[in-house]
Order: C-alpha cells, then sequence, then structure tokens
C-alpha cells in the first residue's frame, strides 16, 4: 500500500472520482488516492475487470504428502515474479530463466481470480516464498478499493471511513502449494482472531519468511489500529498455513512520532536481517532497519535506498542466482503509467540504479505484460518454470 505527503496535480476520471474525495489527512498520512498519481489508477480503474479465463490455480483442501526432496540452492536458477494489477485485483505469474527478461505465464491474464479468494473479492500485494520443507507460501491482502463501483459492496470501504480510515480491511489470505498449481487456502481475519485487534484499520501486506529460532513460518504484514499510525507486527502460522497461531506482536515502528512505516520485506544476510519498508519519514519513501534478531531490534536508517524521483512503495529484495548481488525491487507507482522499477546491491549501503521493466536502457524487460504492482520474485527451478508454462499453455 501508499501514501505521499501531497496532492497530485492528475484529474481524475468518473469512475476513480466516485472512488469518494479522500480527507485532507488520513489518520497521520497525507491520501491515498491523492498520492497515487492518478493518472495511472484512472486509466486502471477504467477498464472492466478481466474475466477469470481457464485455466486457473487450482483450490485443494489439502495438499499431497512432501514425497521428493527440497530442490537445492544450485538447481533454482529461474525466477518466479508474483504480482497484481490495478484494475483486476488478481493475481498474475511471470517467470524468468535469467533473472532480466520475464513471461507472464498465461499471456497477461490472471492465473487466480480475486472473487474466487477475497472477502472484498480483490486482492492486492501478493508475496511469495520457499519454506525448508520445500513447500511455497503465499500471502495476499485482502482488499478491492473498486468494490462499490464494480457492486460488489453498497459501502465505500468494508467499514466506516470515518472509523476505520481509507482502505480499511479485516483479512489476509494464506496459500501454500508445493507444485505451484495446487494450493490450500484460507482468509483470516485478525480483528476476530485476535480481540486486541479487533478495532484494527489495516492487514496489508502480509509477507512470511522461516524463523529458525522458533522453527515456524512467521507472518508480518502493516497494521494500525482505527485511523492511526501504521507499523508493522508479526505473528507465527499454523504448519498447514491456514490460520495465525499467536497474538500479533510489534516487529518495527519508525522512530519519529507520528511517522508510518508500511509494505516490510525482510531478508536474512548472513547473520542480520535487512527490512526494507515505505514511510512517510522524509523525503522519498524507501528505507531498511537491520537487526540481528529477526522479530525485534531493527535499527532504522533513515537514508533513502531508491533512487526514485516519484513516489514509490512495496520494496522487495532478491537475489541473483550465484552471486552476491542483490536487487531491490520495488513499485514506481508515482510513474504514469505504474511500473517495477530496480536497483542492485553487493553492500547494502549502495544501490545502483538499474531501471524500470522496459526502460531504454534497463537490462529489466517484459515480454508480454505491464504495469505490474506490488509483487515478489522468488527462487524455483527451469523445471518447475516450465511446469506452469505448460500448465497454462496446454489447456
Amino acid at each position: 500500500m501508499t501514501f505521499a505527503r501531497k496532492k497530485s496535480s492528475g484529474s481524475l476520471s468518473a469512475r476513480t472520482a466516485r472512488v469518494g474525495k479522500p480527507a485532507k489527512r488520513w489518520g497521520r498520512w497525507g491520501s491515498y488516492l491523492a498520492a497515487l498519481g492518478m493518472s495511472v489508477a484512472t486509466a486502471a480503474a477504467a477498464q472492466d475487470p478481466p474475466p477469470a479465463i481457464a485455466p486457473q490455480l487450482q483450490l485443494v483442501d489439502r495438499l499431497p504428502a512432501r514425497r521428493a526432496t527440497p530442490p537445492g540452492e544450485a538447481s533454482k536458477t529461474a525466477y518466479l515474479l508474483v504480482y497484481f494489477k490495478e484494475h483486476a485485483h488478481s493475481l498474475f505469474f511471470a517467470v524468468s530463466k535469467d533473472g532480466y527478461r520475464f513471461t507472464d505465464v498465461h499471456d497477461g491474464q490472471p492465473v487466480l481470480s480475486g472473487r474466487d479468494v477475497a472477502e472484498q473479492k480483490g486482492i492486492r500485494d501478493p508475496y511469495l516464498m520457499r519454506g525448508p520443507d520445500g513447500a511455497f507460501y503465499l500471502t495476499m491482502t485482502d482488499l478491492h478499493i473498486f468494490a462499490k463501483q464494480e457492486g460488489l459492496r453498497d459501502t465505500p470501504w468494508q467499514r466506516p471511513e470515518q472509523d476505520y480510515g481509507w482502505g480499511n480491511n479485516r483479512s489476509i489470505i494464506l496459500m501454500k502449494s508445493r507444485d505451484l498449481i495446487h494450493w490450500t487456502h484460507a482468509r483470516v481475519d485478525v480483528t476476530r482472531l485476535f480481540p486486541a485487534y479487533r478495532e484494527a484499520g489495516v492487514a496489508w501486506a502480509p509477507e512470511a519468511i522461516y524463523d529458525p529460532r522458533a522453527r515456524k513460518i512467521m507472518v508480518y504484514y502493516t497494521s494500525r489500529i482505527g485511523k492511526g499510525v501504521h507499523s508493522i507486527v508479526y505473528s507465527y502460522a499454523d504448519p498447514a498455513f491456514r490460520t495465525l497461531t499467536t497474538e500479533p506482536k510489534p516487529l518495527f515502528a519508525v522512530p519519529r512520532a507520528g511517522k508510518n512505516a508500511v509494505d516490510a520485506d525482510i531478508t536474512r544476510i548472513g547473520d542480520r536481517y535487512h527490512m526494507f519498508f515505505s514511510t512517510d519519514d522524509g523525503g522519498g519513501h524507501l528505507r531498511q532497519a537491520t537487526s540481528a534478531r529477526l522479530t525485534g531490534g531493527y535499527v532504522y536508517d533513515p537514508t533513502k535506498v531508491d533512487p526514485e524521483a516519484v513516489d514509490t512503495e512495496a520494496p522487495m529484495l532478491w537475489r541473483r542466482h550465484g552471486t552476491g548481488t542483490y536487487v531491490l525491487m520495488y513499485d514506481v507507482f508515482g510513474a504514469r503509467p505504474n511500473n517495477m522499477g530496480f536497483s542492485e546491491t553487493t553492500d547494502f549501503r549502495t544501490f545502483r540504479n538499474i531501471g524500470r521493466f522496459n526502460d531504454p536502457g534497463s537490462p529489466m524487460t517484459t515480454t508480454n505484460f505491464t504495469s505490474p504492482k506490488h509483487g515478489s520474485v522468488t527462487a524455483i527451478t527451469p523445471a518447475e518454470a516450465d511446469r506452469l508454462l505448460d500448465y497454462f499453455k496446454a489447456r
């Protein structure tokens, strides 16, 4: 999710205008809609959401028992990008054999309709990781910002905006797979599951990481109480990845009072955990904090890490296979149209801008899709990439 300090000067289409005028101050944020640089969302929102074209990912009640040894790091030379699109509010997959050229496996169509899995009939902010058991764990935000306009609910938001703010939601989506095609699925309403979070305004941008000390999958996400300040909290998931088993605990908050942290992404590098996130603290949005332990103690670095002159959000870190080079990917939502941007680093102090998808001079390209939003990249094997391509091609 996103924010900015001042309003965009772009005009709104008739449909986008019907989303509702944002308050001058959204809690202690600037307005989301104003920040979105709405020439992007205007174009996206003006489209009808695409229908779910067969095939789709298959939802199952249970997964088969683990049969094979998880692939080793040496074999995971391909990449899977999961993302969503503003007008579709659904899940998309794209694969790459080299980490530079990405091809959507379903020719730019959703692989899973948000209407089939979300309480609000739309998903955002997908994140995919592979656990030590070899299974894939997928997390998503249960939120549809155009649900009223599409006739999916009678109100602008799930709950009253005056009490819970813009873009409020209650649930996150948890999914698990062994082959990237068959998935279990659960919606987790944190406001009902945890009494202390009954008045939570949002549960945004969930991600998952394996905690080697707890020997559990940890799920962390953006939260706020009512319309208050946003921070990052965490819980542990059950082994089946169908619910959260521990009450959310604080993980990170920006040290400056009244400043927000959203869209956290954590990667273990050596003996340190690096958290990248979006904030309204100072110029630009993306910052990092580091800690020697996963569940706390993060030291905030106020230095801006992305090179963009326009608004960014949703940072996500991934490594180029066989190298010490890491790629920081981010949603450049201030670009028109929106795009993914990329910077490379080896020391986490300097970040080399390698451009956006399909920009002149950028090595990062797409072959059959445009304007991906808030996604993640996961290392997979070439065989896993081919399995996805074959599944969607053969049907």
